[in-house]
């Protein structure tokens, strides 16, 4: 039973840190070796975005919830999805210290425990219109979701692909909700479950999710971003 305590809260936290870091570095060499030039979509470099989430150049309207067809710094022949388990981001959050690579998928053996982040297969990619929704384990296999209930509002969760940098700002968060609560995770996330949390208009959001309380799966935490700045390679 120790040996297994052990495993749990040691051994699969160095290993699958170590991993992590190990693809952080691969990804950064490849970007390195093959950079795209991003700022063929005409946007300027670390170009802002509104308080309501819209890029200006442009807005959704108020009436329709219309998104623009390419996200701002990525043309649309960018857009294609990773395949399942493939590590093609690095998300950073400064104030936690966290660097994790981010891959397709949320399955357990060929992402959250590797020590990856998990994007969720039907949400936004980075820096598009509506919702990239992240998972992340909070104990064991490396942790990297661990201290996100200690986020406040202005701190900056920054998501590095090959085509540039993203930049989301925490905005809200939501300490408690049920597994099966998928409104935390639409285009416009909304709780199904407490509907005073989330939001009423589309945007460009960002959504952190783990595990709530410590070592335990019963309930989930949500943190929500919206898009601040885009960074073009």
């Amino acid at each position: 039973m120790l040996l297994l305590v052990v495993h749990q809260l040691w051994w699969t936290n160095r290993q699958a840190r170590q991993g992590a870091q190990d693809k952080v570095q691969a990804l950064e060499r490849q970007w390195e070796a093959a950079p795209t030039g991003g700022g063929q979509s005409g946007e300027t470099d670390g170009e802002r975005v509104d308080e309501a989430g819209a890029a200006p150049s442009s807005p959704p309207t108020a009436g329709d919830g219309a998104a623009p067809e390419s996200p701002p710094g990525r043309s649309s022949r960018e857009r294609s999805a990773p395949r399942w388990d493939q590590a093609y981001a690095v998300l950073r959050i400064p104030r936690l210290g966290v660097v994790a690579p981010v891959a397709q998928g949320i399955a357990k053996k060929g992402v959250l425990d590797k020590g990856y982040i998990g994007h969720y297969p039907q949400t936004a990619q980075p820096g598009e219109a509506g919702n990239f929704a992240l998972a992340g384990h909070r104990n064991t296999h490396g942790e990297p979701f661990r201290r996100i209930d200690r986020l406040r509002a202005g701190d900056e969760i920054k998501v590095e692909t090959r085509e540039g940098v993203y930049v989301y700002a925490v905005d809200r968060s939501l300490p408690q909700t049920s597994p099966r609560d998928t409104g935390v995770i639409e285009r416009v996330p909304r709780s199904l479950v407490k509907p005073g949390a989330g939001y009423d208009e589309p945007g460009y959001y960002v959504t952190l999710t783990t595990c709530t309380p410590e070592y335990s799966s019963k309930h989930r935490l949500v943190v929500w971003g919206k898009l601040k700045s885009v960074k073009p390679r």
